[in-house]
């Protein structure tokens, strides 16, 4: 199942984003350390072209840290742009934005011109909780749902310092399949928009290949190393859990979406180690894949149309 998720306020921020950017020096992207591909938007890359960029991949704290050097070289080596890693509640490693900000457009600052700096990303990756960090205060709403901030809002960080706050936002159609289930299971999406069930297998089966000791250890699954659970079944990884965490129907078997939902809190929570969803290299392989089967289905849908259009097709057929 392909996951998507673009509610109407989110094309109302698009709409702002698309006006804003015009007056705005740096943009800042807060990813999601642990899917730092998939947390980027294509959109947004779009909207903002040709204005200096500081990626900033949040949550560091509970990615893998040989996977979030990887990251931060990957970005650090496309033009016009920045990357640093953090933690959203840590004060000082927050202020690294604002140096950052003025590297990447040395030429404004103090009253006369201003820092103008717009800050996006995807729902539930921090945003709230870092902007409150920077202001020492409590600026924005936070929460652990997606789509908290419905609304722009301008916050000066300094007389010469102004931040402009924009809601979580997606885009219309996430055409790399396994970056609609990594933002489901980080929980940038919103609850009815993905099983729950399908979600955690999918999230399963990368951890079960690269993260099973951590999983083995969470779990007390001390009957089965970690070289077991590589080679068992997702289903079967998720019944095990299921089990173990007492998550039970009538005559033993397993409430599947309730282990589901122990699977995703524990991850969400940082319980089952630092962990990190896709490589650079990874990820590169997926969007191409992606892009080309999307390619495929346009190409199709664009001749459909023109047999539809010259009446060798009936329009029912599509």
């Amino acid at each position: 199942m392909a996951i998507q998720w673009f509610p109407g306020h989110m094309y109302t921020t698009q709409k702002a984003i698309t006006e804003r950017v015009k007056d705005i020096d740096v943009v800042i992207e807060l990813l999601d350390a642990r899917l730092p591909g998939s947390s980027a938007n294509p959109m947004l890359a779009e909207l903002t072209a040709g204005r200096p960029t500081l990626k900033v991949l949040n949550k560091q704290d509970l990615a893998d840290p040989a996977r979030t050097a990887l990251w931060l070289a990957h970005y650090n080596a496309l033009p016009a742009t920045r990357a640093i890693g953090l933690d959203a509640s840590l004060t000082t490693p927050a202020q690294q934005i604002v140096k950052a900000c003025h590297e990447l457009s040395p030429n404004r600052g103090g009253m006369a011109k201003p820092m103008r700096v717009l800050i996006c990303g995807i729902p539930n990756v921090g945003k709230s909780t870092l902007i409150n960090t920077l202001t020492g205060g409590r600026k924005a709403k936070t929460g652990d749902e997606a789509g908290i901030t419905k609304l722009e809002q301008r916050i000066t960080l300094a007389d010469d310092f102004y931040l402009w706050d924009t809601p979580g936002m997606l885009w219309p159609r996430i055409v790399v399949p396994k970056s609609g289930y990594n933002l489901a299971a980080s929980g940038a999406v919103g609850r009815n928009a993905f099983d729950e069930e399908e979600v955690a297998l999918e999230l399963l089966n990368y951890l079960k290949t690269n993260y099973a000791a951590g999983i083995a250890e969470r779990f007390k699954l001390v009957e089965l190393d970690a070289e077991t659970i590589a080679v068992m079944k997702d289903e079967d990884v998720l019944d095990t859990i299921g089990r173990k965490r007492g998550a039970l129907l009538g005559k033993g078997r397993v409430n599947l979406q309730k282990s589901a939902e122990i699977v995703m809190h524990e991850f969400r929570a940082g319980n089952l180690g630092r962990i990190t969803l896709e490589t650079p290299e990874e990820f590169a392989q997926w969007l191409a894949e992606g892009q080309r089967i999307d390619a495929e289905r346009a190409a199709k849908k664009a001749a459909r149309g023109k047999k539809r259009k010259s009446g060798d097709e009936p329009a029912a057929a599509d």
